[in-house]
């Protein structure tokens, strides 16, 4: 465990910084801020991790139009097609789309409805923006909020308008003065309301409940470690699961859902906590292997590791040890760090936990292998035996710690080791082979084969697809020589 005085924990992204509406994109790679967060006082200094500042959830391409000419839009379209209805260029400039007939509604619906969208058009007006540009922008998004409220009123049975109406009303809160957190929660929570109303209307709108969690989770994170937040994180992850489930090949959503439960689990008795931790670790997993190079979920997985590392050597209880599991945090830490150089914040974290790889590696561990020389041996020849992992490598070292001892060093000297180059790697996967020795199996295609190799757990298997994957992720970005800056210093 390192010196608790000379370290600093990396913790997941806090997203102070203002979560993206849908569709807005990142702006082109942004380096993320480093504030301290907020931590108990006897804890020590803080790093904050980059937290995913995703996109709010762009909407399938070639979204279909709906019967009143609408249809979910991204922020940045909304923006635009709002800042051109207002300069009188928009088809929809008048607030009137190309609609079907106005359903037949009372006049006491009519009453509330009207009310619920005075109480949203008053915070909107509220809000005057920080600087020019906020002002103009925010002047749009007013724009903009008075054709929703328009098409909603002609169809109150519309799921769109009231997703981007929600969208609206989520932006403005981003508007919104960092001084005046009330009108920014307020905000939410009417961007909430529309988020539920699109939803129940259209229970498979993935971008409402994608859009939806990120509202609740700024709302959670302004209430600090309190049991309203508790409350509010349990909804965020709720919805995130539910986008999830709308659409499994998201990693921005999963990599949220990780940073939900890694918050939640900061608030929630320590008997609930590592059930938590572990689930938040398998939604970072899962969001990298649907991309290998989302640096964000690699580095956040990193700083839950290094938690886990931190609570164990406290309480013990872990299956590994703390010193695997801080070995485990840096390999995450340095491969996001070889991916996005220029981050500040992973330059820090990774000051921090460098000296935890096994320089000038960056992974050593046991697998069980073939003779080199005959991959379908049967299976009493197979030998555990230690592989080290490099930028350029993944080799055998030695034969398997039971071998007898040899006089002489000749027979070592023409034994063949298993060694497969980066260059040449097709793909890794699991591999659940009858033919293999039992255990977990590891299968490495390769220009020349596919290598067969046994891990020691399925646990253990995790960490080496990850790391030979992430190695080789960096090899295919060109990013090799930053790796290997860090491993051989």
């Amino acid at each position: 465990m390192p010196d608790m005085e000379e370290s600093a924990q990396p913790t997941p992204a806090d997203p102070s910084e203002p979560e993206l509406p849908n569709g807005a994109g990142e702006p082109d790679e942004p380096e993320p801020a480093s504030p301290v967060a907020d931590a108990p006082a006897s804890a020590p200094e803080v790093v904050a991790a980059v937290e995913e500042a995703p996109a709010r959830s762009a909407p399938s391409k070639g979204a279909e139009t709906n019967a009143d000419g609408w249809r979910p839009y991204t922020m940045g379209e909304l923006l635009g097609e709002a800042a051109e209805a207002a300069a009188g260029r928009s088809e929809y400039a008048d607030g009137n789309g190309a609609g079907s007939a106005t359903p037949e509604r009372s006049s006491q619906d009519n009453l509330q409805l009207s009310s619920h969208h005075d109480v949203a058009m008053d915070l909107i007006n509220s809000v005057t923006g920080v600087d020019e540009e906020g002002r103009s922008r925010q002047r749009i998004l007013t724009f903009a909020a008075k054709r929703y409220i328009s098409a909603i009123e002609r169809n109150p049975e519309d799921p769109d308008a009231y997703y981007n109406w929600a969208l609206v009303l989520q932006e403005s809160a981003d508007n919104v003065d960092p001084e005046s957190d009330s009108s920014k929660d307020s905000l939410l929570e009417e961007a909430c309301k529309k988020y539920a109303e699109a939803t129940r209307l259209c229970p498979t709108l993935y971008d409402a409940y994608y859009n939806w969690a990120i509202a609740i989770a700024d709302r959670a994170k302004m209430r600090g470690r309190t049991k309203e937040a508790e409350e509010l994180w349990q909804q965020a992850i709720m919805n995130y699961d539910k986008a999830v489930q709308l659409s499994w090949n998201s990693p921005q959503a999963l990599n949220n859902w990780g940073l939900g439960l890694q918050e939640l689990s900061a608030i929630v008795p320590a008997k609930d906590k590592q059930t938590i931790i572990k689930t938040a670790i398998s939604k970072f997993r899962s969001a990298i292997q649907l991309q290998f190079d989302f640096h964000r979920a690699i580095y956040n997985l990193g700083t839950v590791l290094y938690g886990l590392a931190e609570d164990t050597s406290r309480s013990g209880g872990a299956d590994n040890s703390p010193s695997d599991l801080y070995s485990q945090s840096a390999i995450y830490v340095a491969a996001a760090h070889a991916l996005k150089p220029n981050y500040s914040v992973y330059r820090s974290a990774l000051r921090l936990v460098r000296s935890m790889l096994p320089l000038p590696y960056l992974k050593v561990g046991y697998l069980t292998a073939p003779p080199a020389d005959d991959p379908i041996a049967p299976h009493k020849l197979w030998e555990r035996s230690q592989f080290i992992l490099n930028h350029e490598e993944l080799q055998q070292v030695n034969t398997s710690e039971s071998a007898p001892a040899k006089s002489n060093g000749l027979v070592e000297k023409t034994k063949r080791f298993i060694k497969v180059s980066v260059a040449d790697i097709v793909s890794v996967s699991t591999c659940s082979d009858l033919t293999l020795p039992p255990g977990a199996g590891l299968c490495i295609n390769t220009t020349h084969g596919p290598v067969f190799l046994v891990a020691e757990s399925w646990e253990s298997l995790d960490g080496w697809l990850d790391a030979i994957r992430l190695v080789y992720t960096i090899f295919a970005r060109g990013r090799s020589d930053v790796l290997a800056g860090i491993i051989t210093g």
